[in-house]
């Protein structure tokens, strides 16, 4: 099992150069690395210094690099569907469709990319994966994706099973399934998907809830509409359980900030390098309490001034928990930063309650002992979200 590490952040801070710089640290301290970027130009190569493909490639001791490439994903993973159905379905009519043929769909290529991540976690092939992608809202869909694809597996197959064309059909399905399928659905009319298929969904969505497997660090500049995003992606992961263990302040484009702004004489020069001096203090009150790392210039090929500066990603990051449940208080607490109590939204449907939050939803399956009893207050507080039930 690999810790996946990824970064969250707005475009053009620097991200993919951290992220880089942070598989070399892992690489150097002698861990398996690979580097995943879902970037598909020819700039992923030149950055690394290395001819980066769809295939993982050793370009330096202890570091591989991979491309991952939709176009190529689909076509494996359309294979993999094919293997499925020639298990499952005793007539089968998709290997007449290959997967040179399939264009990609949009919103395929969360899915596609997370199951290529999945893929290289489980081939024990690696220690660390270090993935790059948009570092976005896109990104935290795609990690969010397994506890969202459990739900609608849960929640709908309740829905459909307690409705009336659910009650109608249900004696027809086990008999009709086992003749078409070399499965047995007895015993639950609907079952659940093919067991496979629930194993690694709750597989995979209990890692990506793992604090110590996969986090994230946001990247950010002095720039208030950077800062704005990394605070925002913040509270954002925080919705999917991602834990976010620290800011990266990228001091390089706050000196080239510096360096637009020279001014023509030296009174205003010092004014100007006074005012950037503070964003370091600025960064640290807007993300309190996560720890912020000041990164310096990069000179050309030299990366490992960079790479010291980088926080320790393999030491487990001291941070507020994205959800705790107190079940002798009745209550569970979110931590919701970069959000205030007119951006958040409760609402409760039996067991669960869900918690909308800018983009993201995210539904709490509340333990045995809180479960029938109606949310009695909800107050938000120190960046908390505090629920209390009756």
């Amino acid at each position: 099992m690999a810790r996946i590490l990824t970064f969250l952040g707005k475009g053009g801070t620097g991200r993919s150069t951290i992220a880089i710089a942070a598989a070399k640290q892992f690489a150097a301290k002698g861990s398996r690395v690979l580097f995943a970027s879902s970037d598909p130009s020819p700039a992923l190569s030149i950055e690394l210094g290395a001819t980066v493909g769809p295939e993982p490639q050793e370009i330096a001791p202890n570091l591989h690099a991979v491309q991952l490439l939709i176009s190529v994903l689909l076509e494996q993973g359309w294979e993999e569907i094919k293997k499925l159905e020639a298990k499952y379905v005793r007539t089968p009519f998709l290997k007449a469709v290959y997967g040179q043929e399939l264009g990609v769909v949009p919103g395929m290529e969360a899915a596609l990319t997370l199951n290529a991540l999945r893929n290289y976690d489980k081939s024990g092939n690696y220690d660390v994966i270090v993935y790059d992608g948009t570092g976005d809202q896109n990104t935290l869909r795609m990690i969010g994706a397994p506890e969202i694809g459990s739900w609608y597996l849960r929640r709908f197959r309740q829905v459909f099973a307690e409705s009336d064309v659910g009650k109608t059909l249900a004696p027809f399905v086990q008999p009709v399934t086992s003749a078409v399928l070399n499965v047995d659905w007895s015993g639950d009319n609907f079952g659940q998907p093919p067991q496979e298929v629930t194993e690694i969904m709750d597989k995979w969505r209990e890692t990506m809830a793992d604090a110590n497997r996969v986090s994230a660090y946001l990247v950010t500049t002095g720039n208030p509409a950077a800062i704005a995003t990394a605070r925002y992606l913040w509270g954002s992961a925080q919705q999917v359980g991602l834990l976010v263990g620290g800011v990266i302040l990228n001091e390089a484009l706050v000196v080239d900030t510096f360096a637009a702004e020279l001014a023509p004489n030296l009174q205003e020069l010092y004014a100007t390098y006074e005012r950037e001096a503070n964003i370091s203090e600025k960064v640290s009150a807007e993300f309190a309490p996560l720890s912020v790392t000041t990164l310096p210039w990069r000179n050309g090929d030299d990366w490992q001034p960079l790479i010291k500066a980088l926080p320790d990603f393999s030491q487990p990051a001291s941070v507020p928990k994205p959800i705790s449940i107190n079940v002798s208080e009745r209550s569970v607490s979110l931590f919701l930063p970069g959000f205030d109590k007119k951006q958040v939204k409760l609402t409760q449907y039996g067991p669960e309650v869900t918690i909308e939050a800018g983009e993201q939803r995210r539904n709490i399956f509340l333990p045995n002992e809180l479960r029938g009893r109606p949310v009695k207050g909800a107050k938000f507080q120190n960046q908390y979200l505090v629920i209390s039930f009756g």
